[in-house]
């Protein structure tokens, strides 16, 4: 199956999660284009993924569009986190969201993910969310993106200091992939049978 996906974090997490699936990446399969997210809602952009890659390929694939959002900042950055700052740069997006929640006393927010399955030539989304707080500074050097600026609810770590086990077992990816791989062990299942 393929991670539409040529984020080496997100690649890195996902294979931690998903054990008894073999994973291809967009190099695995040759694929080397920019994908287009031009959409305005995690699942457009997660469907729109999945499907050029596996028209490219006509395997089995799954791609993911997620991002943090604000509440003081009506959901921002939302479905442009990765390119928040006009630029697919981390800390220049990270920078951004502190500087535009500095006046905020809500620092609340949650990062949400979306799966689109493209599976046997039918589509299936799945959803995972995980709220929390974002902090002022960034803190811890794990994870990506806005790991270091927030922190999941019940804990006192942001997702950078927390260790890779503990954040798939909370995250919002974490959720999303857990239940595409129970889907897809069912799936495998009623095939086997």
């Amino acid at each position: 199956m393929v991670v539409a996906s040529n984020n080496k974090g997100k690649i890195r997490e996902i294979k931690q999660m998903v054990q008894d699936i073999s994973l291809l990446s967009l190099s695995d399969i040759g694929f080397t284009d920019e994908i287009a997210e031009p959409f305005h809602t995690f699942e457009e952009n997660a469907l729109a993924k999945a499907g050029e890659i596996y028209r490219f390929c006509g395997k089995n694939v799954f791609a993911d569009d997620s991002g943090i959002c604000a509440n003081a900042l009506n959901g921002a950055p939302g479905v442009d986190s990765a390119h928040y700052s006009g630029t697919r740069d981390d800390d220049a997006n990270l920078q951004k969201l502190l500087a535009n929640l500095q006046d905020k006393d809500d620092r609340s927010g949650y990062y949400k993910a979306v799966m689109c399955l493209l599976w046997d030539d039918e589509t299936y989304f799945f959803e995972g969310i995980c709220e929390g707080t974002i902090i002022e500074q960034p803190v811890g050097d794990g994870g990506f993106g806005y790991d270091p600026i927030f922190v999941p609810n019940g804990y006192d770590k942001t997702f950078a200091e927390l260790s890779p086990e503990i954040k798939n077992e909370i995250s919002h990816r974490g959720k999303a992939v857990r239940k595409m791989v129970a889907f897809i062990k069912e799936k495998l299942e009623e095939t086997a049978s």
